[in-house]
């Protein structure tokens, strides 16, 4: 089973850039974070949404963190507040003390920034 895993990451690491991973996995844990405050979520769907999206943020934060991440300065620096602000939100949401909304629009925030990469890109 290792070996398929294996072969399809190879795979996806060919087909897609790191942006567009990004972009994908952003688009699929906000879906989450959305489904997560309708009236008919459980309490583990809501906790679930949340502790993804915190997982989701402190890979961020670890590649924004390594040496040969080669982010411009001031906005690796603007994104590892952002990952942190998302930390400390994830504790107050998981508590029921903070709305998932503003984890919901920083993350279409994100997902817009890396929307424009794309366009920069193929208008290249």
């Amino acid at each position: 089973m290792r070996r398929g895993y294996a072969a399809y990451s190879k795979v996806q690491s060919k087909t897609e850039s790191n942006q567009q991973i990004e972009y994908r996995l952003l688009g699929q844990v906000t879906s989450a974070l959305r489904k997560a405050q309708e009236d008919s979520a459980t309490l583990q769907d809501r906790l679930n949404a949340i502790l993804w999206n915190g997982k989701v943020w402190d890979a961020f934060l670890c590649d924004l963190s390594e040496p040969g991440n080669h982010l411009p300065e001031q906005l690796k620096n603007s994104l590892i507040q952002l990952a942190r602000w998302v930390a400390q939100e994830t504790e107050l949401a998981i508590e029921g003390k903070a709305e998932l909304t503003a984890m919901i629009n920083v993350n279409r925030q994100i997902m817009e920034g890396l929307q424009d990469q794309f366009r920069l890109a193929e208008a290249s």
